[in-house]
């Protein structure tokens, strides 16, 4: 069974940061597999003050770890689609990493589906096109000892998160339940999503090689921008791979397009 959310306070599923009274644009931020949300949480002194940086607590992370994560895709996304209507009232985006990516994808067409506003564009990085296969071991279910191996060799958890038993037994589940969503997803065939996609790889990651990350432009009907960075599958986190002053300047060119939106439907407004 999939955990049930009874909190109604959308701060259990939303922290936003911004700079400014009234932002104009809203981007939410979903983490990679076994990660949360507050690794996001410095972004927003990187970008204009306009942009709401709104962070995603997923159940079983951060600030909700005592809570029973979601181990299938399908519930989760439905969970975070009806949470997320309250938080639309600007124009948004979707940033996701690795898992990250595919439930900003997955979200959008739900949203879409369901009649619902959809992003003004993707941002997505470090995961294949959905639509290929998984060619990645399935590592969910094997021994503890077998499933640490298989995180360090990701590079993405710090170790002493891994080799202290206590840590270890704490935070195992979740690692476990997140790597059931990566190990168990199936994709189902859908018209392209209407809005353009921005997609970012690393030119080091052995698990997402680059012809995967190109693949992407069949699920959108409009741009898809794919660019490359030196780094393995956490190059986001690496200042010196240049991701993210390419991510800026994406997301600058969203709020300019949302902005100069703003400013004719307040002439028009006036006239």
């Amino acid at each position: 069974m999939p955990p049930v959310c009874t909190n109604n306070s959308n701060a259990l599923w939303f922290d936003h940061i911004t700079r400014v009274h009234k932002p104009l644009f809203r981007l939410f931020c979903f983490a990679h597999a076994g990660g949360n949300a507050h690794v996001f949480r410095n972004w927003q002194r990187y970008l204009a003050p306009e942009v709401d940086l709104c962070l995603v607590h997923l159940p079983g992370h951060g600030k909700r770890i005592g809570e029973r994560p979601f181990t299938q895709l399908a519930p989760l996304i439905a969970a975070v689609a009806n949470e997320i209507s309250d938080e639309a009232g600007l124009p948004f985006a979707f940033y996701g990493h690795s898992l990250g990516a595919l439930i900003s994808f997955e979200l959008a067409r739900e949203l879409y589906r369901r009649g619902q506003r959809g992003p003004r564009r993707l941002f997505l990085s470090g995961h294949r096109a959905p639509h290929l296969p998984n060619s990645a071991c399935r590592i969910f279910d094997l021994s503890d000892e077998d499933f640490i191996r298989s995180l360090k060799g990701l590079n993405g958890t710090p170790d002493e998160l891994l080799d202290e038993r206590q840590t270890r037994e704490f935070f195992l589940p979740m690692f476990r339940a997140d790597f059931e969503i990566v190990d168990t997803y199936e994709y189902y065939d859908r018209p392209p999503l209407p809005c353009p996609l921005s997609v970012y790889g690393g030119l080091a990651d052995d698990s997402v090689p680059a012809e995967s990350i190109y693949a992407w432009q069949v699920h959108t009907s409009a741009e898809c921008r794919v660019r490359m960075f030196s780094g393995d599958h956490f190059f986001v986190h690496d200042l010196a791979s240049g991701f993210f002053d390419a991510f800026r300047n994406d997301v600058s060119a969203v709020l300019y397009s949302v902005g100069t939106e703003y400013t004719s439907a307040c002439v028009t407004g006036n006239d």
